[in-house]
């Protein structure tokens, strides 16, 4: 059995999609059905700026369907901070609100850092070394989007391969773009989507995103991958999480639903 490729979209509730991806008419309370429907994975955006109730994410993953997934963003006072390693306590209260609450619709758990937080390899490794490997009993992924350009190096890739977290890659114009196979799963955000082109991504962009997918599944070191470590590579494939995310947020869902039709 091969590793599941997913795309999706950040979070659910944006009122420009009512009307281009939501039905006119629709319930704002339907919405969400209405996009696990349709979509591979969400992120969960809401968990970044303010704890959330046990009850609403056993409403999430009640919503899902079977095979969805949720990845959950990380409280931005576990990663905004002047020293990571200082973080116990935060992190510790972030997977104390309910995440165990999604059950098998849990996805990765992201990390962003600020653009403005360099690499520090100390630090880092203690803030790593804070983040469980289990949530009641579930088995969290961790994925870790950085934002500086000191984070492009070999040191940081040893370091998220040793803990098996995974790198974010960034298709983004300023963000460094660190594409080091590190774990048994890849996560991308694609943040360069148009409005001017329906689909967000022209119909070659699609095209390119969809082999590198599936390179990134199968094992196989796509263009974009300069280093990929074999035995990061799951007997059955990798799961790989395609998220369509800023640029033209309008164009979002139907960059995320054009990008499965290929796969």
């Amino acid at each position: 059995m091969a590793g599941t490729i997913r795309t999706g979209i950040g979070g659910w509730t944006y009122e420009p999609w009512r009307g281009t991806f939501y039905p006119e008419g629709l319930r704002q309370a339907d919405e969400l059905r209405y996009a696990v429907a349709r979509l591979g994975t969400i992120e969960i955006n809401a968990t970044y700026y303010r704890l959330q109730k046990p009850e609403s994410f056993a409403a999430w993953g009640e919503a899902a369907p079977e095979g969805f997934r949720f990845s959950v963003k990380a409280a931005r006072y576990c990663t905004n901070r002047k020293d990571l390693s200082e973080a116990g306590d935060a992190v510790n209260r972030f997977f104390g609100q309910g995440i165990e609450e999604l059950g098998d619709r849990l996805g990765p758990i992201v990390w962003q850092f600020a653009p403005t937080k360099g690499f520090e390899p100390g630090e880092f490794g203690a803030f790593l070394d804070l983040l469980p490997r289990r949530c009641g009993g579930l088995e969290p992924r961790h994925a870790l989007e950085v934002r500086h350009e000191s984070f492009a190096c070999e040191e940081f890739v040893a370091l998220a391969r040793r803990h098996g977290m995974a790198i974010v890659f960034a298709d983004h114009e300023h963000y460094p773009q660190i594409a080091d196979v590190t774990a048994d799963f890849v996560y991308a955000r694609l943040m360069r989507s148009e409005e001017v082109v329906e689909t967000g991504y022209g119909a070659e962009a699609l095209e390119d995103w969809a082999r590198t997918a599936r390179a990134w599944r199968d094992g196989v070191a796509p263009k974009h991958v300069d280093y990929l470590s074999a035995d990061t590579l799951p007997a059955d494939g990798r799961d790989v999480f395609v998220y369509m995310t800023n640029g033209a947020k309008i164009r979002a869902p139907a960059a995320a639903m054009a990008l499965a039709r290929l796969l």
